[in-house]
């Protein structure tokens, strides 16, 4: 990161944004970890490949609240500061709608997303990804690296070639580690009729 990205960077107010996402803080999540550190997470890929935008980090440390916690009160988020209404709308872009599926959803962002929005939700599956190999939900993990495959990495492709990079090893060590948990599962199981 160069001088200017440092100044830039030091020149944004996330405190009340972290501030915010605590509102996550003991939300669990069925890719692993908790919501509160996965939006620390989400922003902390974004800085690592060096996205400094205010209204993209700002977003990022909040854009699961408006899904996971129903009572929140988006007044709050549109008071925080001069970017409250861009990052609200960055959020809602990032939020599935009401009755939309995931696959909609996902498509959605692919066809009609922002560039702001297609980096934040690429970020924020590179973060998903990070936390699926602790997850023993196998069904999930399997539909999740699926999913990846089909909406993320083109639209990771599309946008950031070293997140696409990031995704695609990601893509492949996790479903590696699928394969393997099902292989030593259908080991177990032949093994214990056997005896």
């Amino acid at each position: 990161m160069n001088t200017e990205q440092m100044d830039q960077l030091s020149g944004i107010r996330l405190a009340p944004y972290i501030q915010l996402a605590t509102y996550l803080i003991g939300k669990s999540r069925e890719a692993g970890g908790n919501m509160f550190r996965h939006q620390l997470d989400t922003m902390a890929i974004l800085v690592d490949y060096k996205y400094i935008d205010g209204v993209l980090l700002k977003a990022s440390l909040v854009h699961d609240i408006l899904e996971d916690v129903p009572e929140f009160n988006h007044n709050i988020l549109l008071s925080i500061d001069f970017d409250s209404h861009a990052v609200y709308g960055l959020v809602m872009e990032v939020s599935r709608r009401h009755g939309e599926t995931k696959e909609e959803f996902l498509t959605r962002i692919r066809e009609k997303g922002s560039e702001k929005a297609k980096i934040l939700k690429v970020a924020d599956r590179i973060s998903n990804m990070i936390s699926l190999g602790f997850v023993n939900n196998m069904e999930f993990v399997e539909r999740y690296i699926n999913e990846t495959e089909k909406h993320l990495l083109p639209l990771a492709e599309e946008i950031d070639q070293n997140m696409y990079i990031e995704l695609k090893d990601l893509v492949s060590s996790r479903r590696k580690y699928l394969n393997d948990y099902l292989n030593l599962e259908r080991f177990i199981i032949n093994n214990t009729t056997e005896v």
